[in-house]
Parts: structure tokens; sequence; C-alpha cells
């Protein structure tokens, strides 16, 4: 096993190295093909600006301080609402995939709140707590509730039965084995809904600026580059792959913390593959 191992380490970072090579080759692609149409004129370039137009405007506003407060805005929004929902979300989670009495009596209500768009609750939401902040936090909490909350009950599904019981064997009780077995066995299922939470909750950042259309954020950048005279559609695509790029950088790194916090758990489904 060991020689595999060492076999196949120095694959590893060249097998990466192709596949960021290959995403970077795709996206400098689709911006050829965007300039060469705007270029073109096959797309008005009113509504569809050259790509190295909008890349020479995303960089200037990365220098623009008034920019830089409605991303920071944005950014503590979208930080505060998925740190609260992971933090409500877990503990949940574990209780309900643990105690199916609990389950069985809220699951009709999980059931009916779960589909409900964040979105079409804006127009509440706002009535009860107001329109600045806190509305964005509460939609984003709400929104990125679920993937986390059932991908912890999932991976509590998938905890070895085996393992729970060898612990009850020696005496530990429920809340023991819940900690030293349940939870860490399901921590990469509950990792994934995080990663999964953290791009809904952008999402939801995002659109709920948009919709309220008022105080700082990107959104708010957004939606009063849409609605000024002309439309300024190189502000408004320029903002847009600027929240593109935050969320590809969140995801990559969320995955890079899955692969290198639980090798384990990849090794184990490489194996089952």
């Amino acid at each position: 096993m060991s020689v595999t191992a060492t076999a196949l380490a120095p694959g590893r970072p060249a097998r990466a190295t192709v596949r960021w090579s290959r995403r970077a080759a795709g996206a400098l692609a689709f911006a050829a093909l965007i300039e060469l149409v705007s270029r073109t004129g096959l797309a008005d370039r009113e509504f569809l600006p050259p790509a190295t137009e909008i890349a020479a405007r995303m960089g200037t506003l990365a220098l623009d301080p008034a920019f830089r407060a409605h991303a920071l805005t944005s950014l503590l929004a979208w930080a505060v609402g998925l740190g609260l929902a992971a933090v409500a979300a877990v503990p949940l989670g574990l209780l309900l995939g643990s105690v199916p009495v609990v389950d069985a009596a809220t699951r009709s209500v999980v059931e009916f709140l779960r589909p409900i768009p964040s979105v079409a609750l804006i127009p509440l939401v706002a009535l009860v707590i107001g329109t600045g902040l806190q509305l964005r936090i509460s939609l984003v909490v709400y929104a990125s509730l679920w993937p986390i909350l059932y991908n912890t009950m999932y991976g509590l599904r998938g905890v070895d039965p085996l393992a729970k019981e060898s612990l009850r064997s020696y005496g530990f009780g429920p809340l023991s084995v819940l900690l030293r077995v349940s939870l860490p066995s399901s921590a990469p299922f509950i990792t994934t809904g995080v990663r999964l939470a953290a791009g809904i909750a952008l999402i939801l950042t995002v659109s709920t600026e948009i919709v309220a259309g008022r105080g700082e954020g990107m959104g708010v950048f957004i939606y009063f580059a849409g609605i000024a005279v002309p439309a300024r559609m190189t502000d408004i695509l320029a903002g847009v792959c600027w929240v593109g790029l935050f969320g590809v950088a969140v995801n990559a790194l969320l995955v890079a913390f899955e692969r290198r916090a639980f090798r384990w758990h990849h090794a184990r489904l490489g194996e089952q593959t």
C-alpha cells in the first residue's frame, strides 16, 4: 500500500495542474468568444461589451473605494449569514438524525418550509425586521440552513453501526457515541453541505440587495448600474464577474480544505469506485 501511495503521490500535483489548466483554457476561450461576438457586431456592444472592456472595468472597480465598500458589505452579510446557518443547522441535523422521534415530529414542518423560495420572503422579513443588513443575513441564514441540515442528517445515516455498538459495549452513553463516532464520521458530509450553502448564500446576498435596491452591496451596485440611463452594461457585467470570481475562489478553498482534512473519506470513496 505504501508503494502504491508513493507511486501515485508525484502524479497528484501534475493532475491538479492539468485540471486547472483546462479550466483556465475554457475560461479564456469563453472570454475570446464574447470578444469576437461583440467586436464583429454579432451582438450590440451596448448590451454585450467586449471582454477586454469588462476586464479593464473590473480592474478599475477593484481600485475604487466605493466599490470596495459595496463588496465588503456583501461579504459581511454572506459570512455572518453562512456562519449562523452552520451554527444552527449542524446541532439541529445531529438532533434530527440521531433521535427518530424528533425527526418524525418535525418532518412535516421541515418539508413545508424547505421549498419556500427565500426571495419570496423579502417583503415579510422587511416588514418584521427592516431592510438593512439584518434583512440579508436573515434570508441567507434561511436559505443556507437546508443543505447543511440535510447533509448532516445524511452523514449520520452512513455512520458505521459497528463502531457505535463498540463504544456502547464499553459503557459510553448516547452523547459520547454521538460526539466520538457519529460527528467525526459525518464531518465530510457536513463540510460538503457548508460548501453548497456558501454558493446559495452568495446568490441570496446579491439577489436580496438587487430586490431591496438600497444601501450598499454588490447587488445594489448592479441594480443602480442597470437602472441608469443608458444602462451601464460594462459595470453590470464587471460586478457580476467579481461576484462569480468570489464564488469560484470560495468553492476552491472549501474543496481544498475537504481534500486535505478528510483524505480518509476520499480514499474510501476511491476504493468503492
